[in-house]
Protein backbone atom coordinates (compact mmCIF):
# COMPACT_ATOMS: atom_id res chain seq x y z
CA UNK A 1 0.00 0.00 0.00
CA UNK A 2 1.42 3.54 -1.07
CA UNK A 3 -0.63 5.82 0.83
CA UNK A 4 -0.63 8.62 -1.75
CA UNK A 5 -1.26 11.81 -0.30
CA UNK A 6 -3.24 15.04 -1.49
CA UNK A 7 -3.78 18.29 0.52
CA UNK A 8 -5.76 21.20 0.16
CA UNK A 9 -5.80 24.39 1.41
CA UNK A 10 -7.93 27.62 1.77
CA UNK A 11 -5.80 31.07 1.68
CA UNK A 12 -7.13 34.57 2.66
CA UNK A 13 -6.90 37.06 0.85
CA UNK A 14 -6.19 40.25 2.13
CA UNK A 15 -5.62 43.93 1.43
CA UNK A 16 -2.32 44.94 2.69
CA UNK A 17 -3.28 48.15 3.70
CA UNK A 18 -6.16 47.77 6.03
CA UNK A 19 -5.37 44.05 6.35
CA UNK A 20 -9.13 43.71 6.09
CA UNK A 21 -10.00 40.28 3.77
CA UNK A 22 -10.78 41.69 0.14
CA UNK A 23 -12.59 40.53 -2.93
CA UNK A 24 -10.11 39.37 -5.71
CA UNK A 25 -13.00 38.83 -7.97
CA UNK A 26 -11.58 35.06 -9.16
CA UNK A 27 -8.62 37.19 -10.46
CA UNK A 28 -6.21 34.73 -8.81
CA UNK A 29 -7.72 31.97 -10.21
CA UNK A 30 -8.34 33.44 -13.48
CA UNK A 31 -4.57 34.31 -13.55
CA UNK A 32 -3.66 31.05 -11.79
CA UNK A 33 -5.26 28.71 -14.30
CA UNK A 34 -2.66 30.05 -16.79
CA UNK A 35 -0.03 27.49 -15.18
CA UNK A 36 -1.68 25.56 -12.60
CA UNK A 37 -4.77 24.88 -13.87
CA UNK A 38 -7.68 23.66 -11.68
CA UNK A 39 -5.17 23.00 -8.80
CA UNK A 40 -6.48 26.50 -7.60
CA UNK A 41 -10.17 27.09 -7.12
CA UNK A 42 -13.12 29.75 -5.81
CA UNK A 43 -14.46 29.07 -3.45
CA UNK A 44 -18.30 30.67 -1.86
CA UNK A 45 -16.29 33.66 -0.63
CA UNK A 46 -14.41 35.95 -2.98
CA UNK A 47 -11.96 36.63 0.14
CA UNK A 48 -10.90 32.67 -0.46
CA UNK A 49 -8.67 31.06 -2.81
CA UNK A 50 -8.49 27.37 -2.59
CA UNK A 51 -5.51 25.48 -3.98
CA UNK A 52 -5.01 21.61 -4.25
CA UNK A 53 -1.98 19.38 -4.93
CA UNK A 54 -2.08 16.78 -7.57
CA UNK A 55 -2.06 13.02 -6.03
CA UNK A 56 1.32 13.10 -4.12
CA UNK A 57 3.48 9.84 -4.35
CA UNK A 58 5.13 10.51 -0.90
CA UNK A 59 5.74 13.05 1.89
CA UNK A 60 8.69 14.76 0.08
CA UNK A 61 6.33 15.36 -3.38
CA UNK A 62 3.66 16.49 -0.72
CA UNK A 63 6.30 19.17 0.55
CA UNK A 64 7.22 20.15 -2.83
CA UNK A 65 4.17 20.35 -4.25
CA UNK A 66 2.41 22.40 -1.54
CA UNK A 67 5.34 24.99 -0.66
CA UNK A 68 5.30 25.23 -4.73
CA UNK A 69 1.35 26.34 -4.64
CA UNK A 70 1.94 28.68 -1.86
CA UNK A 71 4.83 30.26 -3.40
CA UNK A 72 2.93 30.69 -6.87
CA UNK A 73 -0.14 31.84 -5.22
CA UNK A 74 1.33 34.39 -3.35
CA UNK A 75 2.93 35.72 -6.34
CA UNK A 76 -0.01 36.30 -8.18
CA UNK A 77 -1.83 37.64 -5.22
CA UNK A 78 1.14 40.26 -4.92
CA UNK A 79 0.82 41.18 -8.97
CA UNK A 80 -2.69 41.79 -8.11
CA UNK A 81 -2.01 43.96 -4.81
CA UNK A 82 -2.98 41.23 -2.60
CA UNK A 83 -1.00 39.10 0.05
CA UNK A 84 -2.21 35.76 1.12
CA UNK A 85 -2.50 34.40 4.68
CA UNK A 86 -2.98 30.86 6.51
CA UNK A 87 -5.16 31.12 9.03
CA UNK A 88 -8.30 29.22 10.02
CA UNK A 89 -10.31 32.53 10.93
CA UNK A 90 -9.25 36.20 10.19
CA UNK A 91 -8.75 38.41 13.24
CA UNK A 92 -11.34 41.19 12.81
CA UNK A 93 -13.35 40.66 9.25
CA UNK A 94 -16.86 40.51 9.35
CA UNK A 95 -18.60 37.54 7.43
CA UNK A 96 -21.76 40.28 7.47
CA UNK A 97 -19.13 42.49 4.29
CA UNK A 98 -17.83 39.81 2.01
CA UNK A 99 -19.03 39.16 -1.08
CA UNK A 100 -20.11 35.82 -2.61
CA UNK A 101 -19.33 34.12 -5.43
CA UNK A 102 -22.06 33.69 -8.03
CA UNK A 103 -22.18 30.00 -9.05
CA UNK A 104 -25.12 27.70 -9.00
CA UNK A 105 -23.53 25.43 -6.63
CA UNK A 106 -23.09 28.05 -4.06
CA UNK A 107 -26.51 29.67 -4.73
CA UNK A 108 -27.75 26.40 -4.22
CA UNK A 109 -26.81 25.88 -0.43
CA UNK A 110 -26.88 29.53 0.45
CA UNK A 111 -30.60 29.34 -0.42
CA UNK A 112 -30.78 25.98 1.79
CA UNK A 113 -28.70 27.02 4.63
CA UNK A 114 -28.79 31.13 4.67
CA UNK A 115 -26.50 32.58 7.17
CA UNK A 116 -25.27 29.55 8.56
CA UNK A 117 -23.16 29.50 5.03
CA UNK A 118 -23.29 33.27 5.03
CA UNK A 119 -21.13 33.43 7.96
CA UNK A 120 -19.14 30.27 7.18
CA UNK A 121 -15.79 32.44 7.06
CA UNK A 122 -13.18 29.73 7.58
CA UNK A 123 -10.11 28.60 6.61
CA UNK A 124 -9.41 24.74 6.53
CA UNK A 125 -6.64 22.12 5.74
CA UNK A 126 -7.86 19.00 3.90
CA UNK A 127 -5.46 15.91 4.08
CA UNK A 128 -6.11 12.88 1.59
CA UNK A 129 -4.40 9.79 1.99
CA UNK A 130 -5.23 6.98 -0.83
CA UNK A 131 -6.22 3.70 0.05
CA UNK A 132 -8.01 1.96 -3.03
CA UNK A 133 -9.97 -0.38 -0.80
CA UNK A 134 -13.43 1.12 0.63
CA UNK A 135 -14.01 -1.55 3.07
CA UNK A 136 -10.32 -1.40 4.68
CA UNK A 137 -10.93 2.45 4.19
CA UNK A 138 -13.87 2.40 6.47
CA UNK A 139 -12.16 0.20 8.95
CA UNK A 140 -9.61 2.95 9.40
CA UNK A 141 -11.95 5.62 9.63
CA UNK A 142 -13.56 3.85 12.38
CA UNK A 143 -10.23 3.76 13.95
CA UNK A 144 -8.36 6.72 12.97
CA UNK A 145 -12.12 8.98 14.53
CA UNK A 146 -9.85 8.62 18.00
CA UNK A 147 -7.00 10.74 17.36
CA UNK A 148 -8.90 13.08 15.42
CA UNK A 149 -8.85 15.51 18.44
CA UNK A 150 -4.96 14.99 18.74
CA UNK A 151 -3.88 16.13 15.27
CA UNK A 152 -6.43 18.83 15.64
CA UNK A 153 -5.21 20.13 18.57
CA UNK A 154 -1.64 20.47 16.57
CA UNK A 155 -3.25 22.33 14.20
CA UNK A 156 -5.15 25.08 16.19
CA UNK A 157 -5.33 28.64 13.80
CA UNK A 158 -8.29 30.54 14.99
CA UNK A 159 -8.18 32.16 18.42
CA UNK A 160 -9.96 35.72 16.72
CA UNK A 161 -13.68 35.78 15.31
CA UNK A 162 -14.25 39.25 14.15
CA UNK A 163 -12.34 41.67 16.39
CA UNK A 164 -12.56 39.30 19.50
CA UNK A 165 -10.17 36.88 21.17
CA UNK A 166 -12.94 34.48 21.65
CA UNK A 167 -10.85 32.37 24.01
CA UNK A 168 -10.50 29.45 22.01
CA UNK A 169 -7.44 28.00 20.37
CA UNK A 170 -9.54 26.87 17.18
CA UNK A 171 -13.41 29.07 17.03
CA UNK A 172 -13.04 27.63 13.02
CA UNK A 173 -15.29 24.42 14.28
CA UNK A 174 -17.14 26.58 16.25
CA UNK A 175 -18.67 28.56 13.29
CA UNK A 176 -18.81 25.20 11.03
CA UNK A 177 -20.59 23.14 13.54
CA UNK A 178 -23.64 25.17 12.69
CA UNK A 179 -23.44 23.41 9.52
CA UNK A 180 -25.71 19.91 9.11
CA UNK A 181 -23.60 16.66 8.96
CA UNK A 182 -20.84 18.15 10.67
CA UNK A 183 -18.59 16.98 13.64
CA UNK A 184 -16.51 13.52 14.39
CA UNK A 185 -18.52 11.05 12.29
CA UNK A 186 -20.37 8.13 13.70
CA UNK A 187 -19.07 4.44 13.73
CA UNK A 188 -20.39 2.21 10.92
CA UNK A 189 -20.54 -1.22 10.55
CA UNK A 190 -20.03 -1.73 7.06
CA UNK A 191 -19.70 -0.33 3.68
CA UNK A 192 -22.97 -1.43 3.06
CA UNK A 193 -24.39 0.59 6.07
CA UNK A 194 -22.58 3.60 5.20
CA UNK A 195 -23.92 3.37 1.66
CA UNK A 196 -28.04 2.89 3.23
CA UNK A 197 -26.72 5.93 5.21
CA UNK A 198 -26.07 7.63 1.90
CA UNK A 199 -29.01 7.10 0.18
CA UNK A 200 -31.53 7.73 2.61
CA UNK A 201 -30.13 11.41 2.43
CA UNK A 202 -30.78 11.24 -1.13
CA UNK A 203 -34.05 9.61 -1.47
CA UNK A 204 -35.34 12.02 1.26
CA UNK A 205 -33.42 15.21 -0.28
CA UNK A 206 -31.71 15.84 2.26
CA UNK A 207 -28.67 16.08 -0.06
CA UNK A 208 -28.11 15.35 -3.71
CA UNK A 209 -24.54 14.03 -3.36
CA UNK A 210 -22.38 12.19 -0.43
CA UNK A 211 -19.85 15.75 -0.95
CA UNK A 212 -22.58 17.25 1.28
CA UNK A 213 -21.79 14.95 3.81
CA UNK A 214 -19.00 17.52 5.56
CA UNK A 215 -17.65 15.33 8.57
CA UNK A 216 -14.02 15.68 10.25
CA UNK A 217 -13.31 12.62 8.65
CA UNK A 218 -15.07 10.31 5.49
CA UNK A 219 -14.29 7.99 3.10
CA UNK A 220 -14.29 10.01 -0.15
CA UNK A 221 -17.36 9.60 -2.21
CA UNK A 222 -15.85 9.90 -5.11
CA UNK A 223 -11.97 9.07 -4.96
CA UNK A 224 -10.24 6.60 -3.23
CA UNK A 225 -9.10 8.44 -0.45
CA UNK A 226 -9.60 8.86 3.31
CA UNK A 227 -10.34 12.73 3.45
CA UNK A 228 -9.66 14.20 7.01
CA UNK A 229 -10.75 17.58 7.09
CA UNK A 230 -10.63 18.37 11.02
CA UNK A 231 -7.74 20.93 10.98
CA UNK A 232 -7.44 24.78 10.53
CA UNK A 233 -5.11 25.35 7.91
CA UNK A 234 -1.76 25.91 9.67
CA UNK A 235 0.19 29.38 9.93
CA UNK A 236 3.40 27.78 7.90
CA UNK A 237 4.23 25.26 4.71
CA UNK A 238 6.36 23.38 7.39
CA UNK A 239 3.39 22.89 9.89
CA UNK A 240 1.02 21.61 7.02
CA UNK A 241 3.55 19.07 6.13
CA UNK A 242 4.28 18.26 9.79
CA UNK A 243 0.44 17.37 10.46
CA UNK A 244 -0.05 15.67 6.58
CA UNK A 245 2.97 13.58 7.94
CA UNK A 246 1.39 12.29 11.38
CA UNK A 247 -2.44 11.84 9.82
CA UNK A 248 -0.47 9.36 7.02
CA UNK A 249 1.46 7.98 9.84
CA UNK A 250 -1.88 6.68 12.09
CA UNK A 251 -3.47 5.51 8.80
CA UNK A 252 0.27 3.57 7.76
CA UNK A 253 -0.10 2.29 11.06
CA UNK A 254 -4.04 1.11 11.67
CA UNK A 255 -3.37 -0.61 7.89
CA UNK A 256 -0.68 -2.42 9.33
CA UNK A 257 -2.56 -3.50 12.65
CA UNK A 258 -5.81 -4.47 10.38
CA UNK A 259 -3.32 -6.96 7.92
CA UNK A 260 -2.28 -8.39 11.38
CA UNK A 261 -5.56 -9.08 12.63
CA UNK A 262 -5.02 -6.52 15.54
CA UNK A 263 -7.43 -3.68 16.24
CA UNK A 264 -7.22 -0.43 17.30
CA UNK A 265 -10.43 0.25 20.10
CA UNK A 266 -13.39 2.56 18.38
CA UNK A 267 -15.34 4.63 20.93
CA UNK A 268 -18.66 6.19 20.62
CA UNK A 269 -19.12 9.50 18.86
CA UNK A 270 -20.00 11.11 22.31
CA UNK A 271 -17.44 9.85 24.09
CA UNK A 272 -14.91 11.75 21.02
CA UNK A 273 -16.27 14.79 21.27
CA UNK A 274 -15.74 15.42 24.54
CA UNK A 275 -11.48 15.41 23.21
CA UNK A 276 -13.04 17.36 19.94
CA UNK A 277 -14.44 20.65 22.37
CA UNK A 278 -11.24 20.35 24.65
CA UNK A 279 -8.78 20.81 21.57
CA UNK A 280 -10.87 23.56 20.21
CA UNK A 281 -10.91 25.56 23.80
CA UNK A 282 -7.08 24.68 25.09
CA UNK A 283 -5.45 23.33 21.47
CA UNK A 284 -1.88 21.95 23.00
CA UNK A 285 -2.18 23.35 26.63
CA UNK A 286 -5.07 21.00 27.66
CA UNK A 287 -5.81 18.06 28.41
CA UNK A 288 -7.17 14.88 26.60
CA UNK A 289 -9.23 11.81 27.90
CA UNK A 290 -7.21 9.05 27.78
CA UNK A 291 -10.09 6.48 27.33
CA UNK A 292 -8.26 3.46 27.91
CA UNK A 293 -6.93 4.68 31.39
CA UNK A 294 -10.39 6.61 31.77
CA UNK A 295 -8.25 9.93 33.14
CA UNK A 296 -7.52 12.98 31.64
CA UNK A 297 -3.87 13.47 30.19
CA UNK A 298 -1.34 16.55 28.66
CA UNK A 299 -2.09 16.71 24.85
CA UNK A 300 1.32 17.08 24.53
CA UNK A 301 1.92 13.63 26.48
CA UNK A 302 -0.65 12.08 24.37
CA UNK A 303 0.52 13.28 21.23
CA UNK A 304 4.29 11.83 21.77
CA UNK A 305 2.40 8.74 22.35
CA UNK A 306 0.96 8.92 19.01
CA UNK A 307 4.76 9.80 17.74
CA UNK A 308 6.03 6.50 19.41
CA UNK A 309 3.15 4.27 18.58
CA UNK A 310 3.88 5.18 14.40
CA UNK A 311 7.60 5.18 14.75
CA UNK A 312 7.65 1.96 13.50
CA UNK A 313 6.08 3.03 9.88
CA UNK A 314 8.00 6.18 9.65
CA UNK A 315 11.10 4.38 7.92
CA UNK A 316 8.95 2.89 5.07
CA UNK A 317 7.02 6.12 4.72
CA UNK A 318 10.22 8.12 4.68
CA UNK A 319 8.25 10.36 6.98
CA UNK A 320 11.01 10.55 9.83
CA UNK A 321 11.99 13.96 9.56
CA UNK A 322 8.78 15.55 8.90
CA UNK A 323 7.23 13.60 11.99
CA UNK A 324 10.03 15.34 14.06
CA UNK A 325 8.68 18.20 12.95
CA UNK A 326 5.92 17.61 15.02
CA UNK A 327 7.75 18.20 18.06
CA UNK A 328 8.53 21.29 16.79
CA UNK A 329 4.90 22.46 17.03
CA UNK A 330 4.87 20.63 20.65
CA UNK A 331 7.67 23.13 21.50
CA UNK A 332 6.93 26.16 19.60
CA UNK A 333 2.79 26.41 20.34
CA UNK A 334 0.67 26.16 17.01
CA UNK A 335 -0.52 29.03 15.07
CA UNK A 336 -2.66 29.92 18.03
CA UNK A 337 -0.31 30.49 20.24
CA UNK A 338 1.32 32.45 18.07
CA UNK A 339 -0.94 35.17 16.76
CA UNK A 340 -1.89 35.03 20.73
CA UNK A 341 1.51 36.17 21.71
CA UNK A 342 1.76 38.58 18.88
CA UNK A 343 -1.36 39.92 20.13
CA UNK A 344 -0.74 40.43 23.69
CA UNK A 345 2.93 42.18 22.94
CA UNK A 346 1.22 44.36 20.38
CA UNK A 347 -2.47 44.70 21.77
CA UNK A 348 -3.03 44.75 17.78
CA UNK A 349 -4.99 42.89 15.56
CA UNK A 350 -3.37 44.55 12.64
CA UNK A 351 -0.15 43.38 13.36
CA UNK A 352 -1.35 39.47 14.06
CA UNK A 353 -2.93 39.94 10.01
CA UNK A 354 0.80 40.87 9.43
CA UNK A 355 2.01 38.26 11.30
CA UNK A 356 0.02 35.74 9.76
CA UNK A 357 1.02 37.40 5.94
CA UNK A 358 4.83 36.56 7.11
CA UNK A 359 4.14 33.18 8.51
CA UNK A 360 2.10 32.18 5.38
CA UNK A 361 5.58 31.96 3.30
CA UNK A 362 7.98 31.51 6.20
CA UNK A 363 10.60 28.88 4.52
CA UNK A 364 9.58 29.21 1.00
CA UNK A 365 11.73 31.11 -1.24
CA UNK A 366 9.97 33.67 -3.46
Amino acid sequence: MKFTLGIEEEYQVIDPETRELASHEQKIVEAAAETLGEQVKAEMHQAVVEVGTNICTDIHDAREQITGLRRDVDSIARSLGFRIGAAGTHPFSAWQKQLLTPHPRYNEIIHELQDTARSNLIFGLHVHVGIDDRNMALHIANSMRYFLPHVYALSTNSPFWEGRNTGFKAFRSKVFDKFPRTGIPDHFESVAEYDSYVNLLIKTRSIDNAKKIWWDLRVHPFYPTMEIRICDIPLTADETVAITAIIQALVAKLYKLRTQNLNFMSYKRIVLNENKWRASRYGLDGKLIDFGKEEEVDTRALIHEILDFVDDVADDLGSRDELQKVVQILENGTGADRQLKVYEETGSLEKVVDFIIEETMRGINK
